[in-house]
Protein backbone atom coordinates (compact mmCIF):
# COMPACT_ATOMS: atom_id res chain seq x y z
CA UNK A 1 0.00 0.00 0.00
CA UNK A 2 2.70 2.56 0.99
CA UNK A 3 6.05 2.37 -0.79
CA UNK A 4 9.04 1.51 1.37
CA UNK A 5 11.76 4.07 1.95
CA UNK A 6 14.87 4.14 4.13
CA UNK A 7 15.44 0.46 4.85
CA UNK A 8 11.89 -0.85 4.79
CA UNK A 9 10.09 1.95 6.64
CA UNK A 10 6.92 3.06 4.87
CA UNK A 11 6.16 6.73 4.28
CA UNK A 12 3.19 6.42 6.64
CA UNK A 13 5.42 5.03 9.40
CA UNK A 14 7.96 7.79 8.79
CA UNK A 15 5.28 10.47 8.96
CA UNK A 16 4.17 9.16 12.35
CA UNK A 17 7.68 8.94 13.83
CA UNK A 18 8.47 10.94 16.97
CA UNK A 19 11.06 13.00 15.08
CA UNK A 20 8.42 14.05 12.57
CA UNK A 21 6.10 14.95 15.46
CA UNK A 22 8.84 17.17 16.90
CA UNK A 23 9.49 18.68 13.48
CA UNK A 24 5.80 19.49 13.09
CA UNK A 25 5.59 21.14 16.52
CA UNK A 26 8.79 23.12 15.88
CA UNK A 27 7.26 24.36 12.62
CA UNK A 28 4.11 25.46 14.48
CA UNK A 29 6.24 27.16 17.15
CA UNK A 30 8.36 28.96 14.54
CA UNK A 31 5.20 30.27 12.89
CA UNK A 32 3.86 31.55 16.21
CA UNK A 33 7.16 33.27 16.99
CA UNK A 34 7.27 34.91 13.53
CA UNK A 35 3.66 36.13 13.91
CA UNK A 36 4.40 37.50 17.40
CA UNK A 37 7.45 39.39 16.12
CA UNK A 38 5.54 40.72 13.09
CA UNK A 39 2.68 41.92 15.31
CA UNK A 40 5.03 43.55 17.82
CA UNK A 41 6.92 45.30 15.01
CA UNK A 42 3.67 46.66 13.57
CA UNK A 43 2.64 47.84 17.06
CA UNK A 44 5.84 49.89 17.28
CA UNK A 45 5.21 51.36 13.82
CA UNK A 46 3.12 49.98 10.94
CA UNK A 47 6.08 50.30 8.55
CA UNK A 48 8.55 48.53 10.86
CA UNK A 49 9.80 45.14 9.67
CA UNK A 50 10.68 42.31 12.12
CA UNK A 51 14.41 42.93 11.63
CA UNK A 52 13.92 46.50 12.84
CA UNK A 53 12.21 45.22 15.98
CA UNK A 54 15.10 42.82 16.61
CA UNK A 55 17.53 45.72 16.33
CA UNK A 56 15.45 47.82 18.75
CA UNK A 57 15.38 44.92 21.24
CA UNK A 58 19.20 44.65 21.04
CA UNK A 59 19.49 48.36 21.86
CA UNK A 60 16.95 47.99 24.66
CA UNK A 61 18.96 45.16 26.23
CA UNK A 62 22.50 46.43 25.63
CA UNK A 63 22.20 50.21 25.48
CA UNK A 64 24.08 52.20 22.81
CA UNK A 65 26.14 49.96 20.52
CA UNK A 66 28.48 50.41 17.58
CA UNK A 67 27.05 49.41 14.22
CA UNK A 68 29.65 46.63 13.99
CA UNK A 69 28.59 45.19 17.35
CA UNK A 70 24.92 45.31 16.33
CA UNK A 71 25.80 43.52 13.08
CA UNK A 72 27.61 40.82 15.01
CA UNK A 73 24.75 40.35 17.49
CA UNK A 74 22.23 40.05 14.67
CA UNK A 75 24.49 37.98 12.37
CA UNK A 76 24.26 40.43 9.46
CA UNK A 77 26.71 42.70 7.68
CA UNK A 78 27.18 46.34 8.60
CA UNK A 79 25.35 47.59 5.50
CA UNK A 80 22.13 45.96 6.77
CA UNK A 81 22.60 47.75 10.10
CA UNK A 82 23.29 51.03 8.33
CA UNK A 83 20.11 50.79 6.22
CA UNK A 84 18.00 49.72 9.19
CA UNK A 85 19.37 52.40 11.52
CA UNK A 86 18.50 55.07 8.91
CA UNK A 87 14.89 53.83 8.80
CA UNK A 88 14.70 53.66 12.60
CA UNK A 89 16.19 57.16 12.84
CA UNK A 90 13.65 58.49 10.31
CA UNK A 91 10.90 57.04 12.54
CA UNK A 92 12.42 58.77 15.59
CA UNK A 93 13.08 55.43 17.32
CA UNK A 94 16.89 55.64 17.42
CA UNK A 95 19.58 58.28 17.28
CA UNK A 96 23.17 57.96 16.13
CA UNK A 97 26.15 59.79 17.51
CA UNK A 98 29.89 59.73 16.98
CA UNK A 99 32.09 57.69 19.27
CA UNK A 100 34.22 60.26 21.13
CA UNK A 101 37.18 57.84 21.05
CA UNK A 102 36.88 57.09 17.32
CA UNK A 103 35.11 59.76 15.27
CA UNK A 104 34.69 57.33 12.35
CA UNK A 105 32.60 54.96 14.48
CA UNK A 106 28.96 55.63 15.30
CA UNK A 107 26.88 54.60 18.29
CA UNK A 108 23.24 53.69 17.73
CA UNK A 109 20.92 54.24 20.70
CA UNK A 110 17.23 54.15 21.50
CA UNK A 111 15.44 57.46 21.82
CA UNK A 112 12.86 58.06 24.55
CA UNK A 113 10.22 57.72 21.82
CA UNK A 114 11.73 54.35 20.82
CA UNK A 115 11.61 53.11 24.42
CA UNK A 116 8.00 54.21 24.77
CA UNK A 117 6.96 52.53 21.49
CA UNK A 118 8.65 49.29 22.59
CA UNK A 119 6.83 49.42 25.94
CA UNK A 120 3.52 49.88 24.15
CA UNK A 121 4.20 47.09 21.63
CA UNK A 122 2.67 44.45 23.85
CA UNK A 123 4.03 41.18 25.15
CA UNK A 124 7.02 39.79 23.30
CA UNK A 125 10.07 37.88 24.39
CA UNK A 126 10.22 37.36 28.14
CA UNK A 127 6.69 38.68 28.73
CA UNK A 128 5.27 36.16 26.27
CA UNK A 129 7.27 33.36 27.86
CA UNK A 130 5.94 34.32 31.28
CA UNK A 131 2.38 34.23 29.98
CA UNK A 132 2.79 30.89 28.19
CA UNK A 133 4.97 29.09 30.74
CA UNK A 134 3.84 30.83 33.93
CA UNK A 135 1.73 27.91 35.12
CA UNK A 136 4.31 25.22 34.39
CA UNK A 137 6.00 23.66 37.42
CA UNK A 138 9.65 24.45 38.12
CA UNK A 139 10.50 20.81 37.37
CA UNK A 140 8.76 20.99 33.98
CA UNK A 141 10.56 24.25 33.16
CA UNK A 142 13.95 22.82 34.11
CA UNK A 143 13.32 19.70 32.03
CA UNK A 144 12.17 21.81 29.07
CA UNK A 145 15.26 24.03 29.39
CA UNK A 146 17.48 20.92 29.50
CA UNK A 147 15.84 19.56 26.35
CA UNK A 148 16.29 22.90 24.58
CA UNK A 149 19.95 23.07 25.64
CA UNK A 150 20.50 19.54 24.35
CA UNK A 151 18.79 20.44 21.08
CA UNK A 152 20.94 23.58 20.65
CA UNK A 153 24.09 21.55 21.38
CA UNK A 154 23.06 19.15 18.62
CA UNK A 155 22.71 22.04 16.16
CA UNK A 156 26.08 23.43 17.28
CA UNK A 157 27.66 20.02 16.61
CA UNK A 158 26.12 19.98 13.11
CA UNK A 159 27.44 23.49 12.45
CA UNK A 160 30.93 22.38 13.50
CA UNK A 161 30.99 19.53 10.95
Amino acid sequence: MFPEVDGGTSRAEQAASPIHEVEEQMSVLAGKIRASIRNAAAAVDPSLQPFGLKMLRILERHGPVHAGAAAEMLSVDRTAISRQSRQLEDLGLVATRSDPEDRRARFIELTDHGRERLRNAGPTGFNSLQRVLGEWSDDDLRQFAAYLARWVEGWDALDAE
